[in-house]
């Protein structure tokens, strides 16, 4: 099987790992993989296996006007055509819902090729605006199958779009974590007798970052051995920061920017704490258990439900609810015993989301689709109004 993955780039984040962990898994397995992206190369942030083929179209971008909008993706679609002609695989993958739209155009007419969508957040949360939005409602129809990453997703997706077939996979969390730079050592920020309650991911104002240290300016002091160490960087770090001054947390809250050795850092954690406004499927929570760390999340729309097992691995609070956030912190990091119960349990997301069970859906998924050219109702569909799916 020829698989070819379209997306943005390959620079830090969500979905641009997620394409680098299926293509190098698949690479290892002996497949003929070729990444493109529109970002040139030099943008890479994750490392590919050497036998995966680098393709850039060095196309992005942003548009001027709505005239230069529909210049600059017709070069899109023309460039990603040629590729595509020029691979010849069996399936094309695309990844969030530009490239999703992207594909669709770029491959009509081509035989003989399944082309699979696929949204990495919740379309409701993320909106792209009028002409995008009725782009992707229109040309997903055009695509084999789309794929979410959680029900609820999917189920949005069947409802409002033209896609023949929608399939929930989710991302795959690696364990243990490749290490990259830049590289930030927990040694030499965390003394050892500290205990470490860790958040991971960009500073923006969905991450709400604000509501976690309004629940730690309450909990300092009724734990003055527990540190929060929040790793990313984004457009929110001086309001964070400023914040934290305001509370007096200067020399308990440490944000010290993007760590390419965060598997070390969920080494060092006792506690893994989110507190997003919403989320796709957030990577950094499943990664988190995997290693062992036990979670307090809010339950926002989408993912953390599909991750934590209340109670089991972690905790779910009502989403943006501040006082619940607080009191669950409290009782988990007051409480050794139940952190220790938790710990116990978290690291069966290694096989829950391990990349071999998630890359062997993607698999089926295709083969399915290549077998037969009128698509048939799928294993793992979940139409709008049907069940479906699995159980993680």
């Amino acid at each position: 099987m020829k698989i070819l993955i379209f997306t943005n780039s390959l620079a830090g984040g969500g979905t641009e790992r997620v394409a680098a962990t299926l293509a190098n898994f698949w690479a290892r397995q002996n497949r003929d993989v070729t990444v493109v992206t529109l970002d040139p190369e030099s943008q890479d942030f994750y490392v590919l296996n050497p036998s995966v083929k680098r393709v850039t179209l060095n196309l992005s971008g942003a548009s001027a006007n709505v005239f230069d909008a529909l210049r600059q993706n017709g070069r899109r679609v023309l460039a990603l055509r040629r590729v595509i002609k020029q691979v010849r695989p069996d399936v094309a993958l695309s990844m969030m819902s530009t490239p999703n739209v992207l594909l669709a155009f770029a491959s009509r007419g081509i035989p003989n090729l399944c082309t699979v969508g696929s949204e990495h957040c919740y379309p409701p949360h993320a909106p792209l605006g009028r002409i995008w939005g009725t782009l992707c409602s229109r040309m997903y129809g055009k695509l084999s199958a789309v794929v979410a990453l959680t029900r609820e997703c999917a189920e949005w997706i069947a409802t409002h779009s033209s896609a023949p077939h929608v399939s929930v996979i989710p991302n795959a969390a690696t364990w243990p974590l490749p290490d990259s730079s830049p590289k930030i050592l927990p040694h030499s920020l965390c003394s050892p007798e500290r205990k470490v309650l860790l958040a991971v991911g960009r500073l923006n104002v969905v991450k709400n970052y604000e509501a976690l240290l309004a629940a730690f300016a309450q909990l300092a002091g009724k734990h003055p051995d527990w540190d929060l160490v929040i790793l990313g960087e984004g457009p929110e770090r001086a309001s964070l920061e400023s914040t934290i001054r305001a509370r007096a947390l200067g020399t308990r809250v440490l944000v010290p920017g993007i760590a390419g050795n965060v598997g070390e850092w969920y080494a060092r954690a006792d506690l893994y704490v989110m507190t997003s406004r919403s989320e796709g499927f957030p990577m950094a929570l499943a990664e988190a258990l995997a290693h062992g760390v036990p979670a307090v999340s809010f339950d926002c729309d989408t993912g953390p439900r599909d991750i934590i097992r209340h109670g089991v691995d972690g905790l779910l609070v009502p989403a943006n609810d501040t006082a619940a956030l607080t009191e669950a912190l409290d009782r988990v990091m007051g409480d050794a015993n139940l952190r220790e119960q938790l710990a116990a349990r978290a690291p069966e997301a290694r096989a829950r989301f391990s990349i071999e069970k998630i890359a062997g859906m993607w698999e089926e998924l295709f083969a399915e689709l290549s077998d037969t050219r009128v698509l048939p109702k799928l294993a793992n569909n979940v139409p709008a109004t049907k069940g479906g799916g699995h159980e993680f």
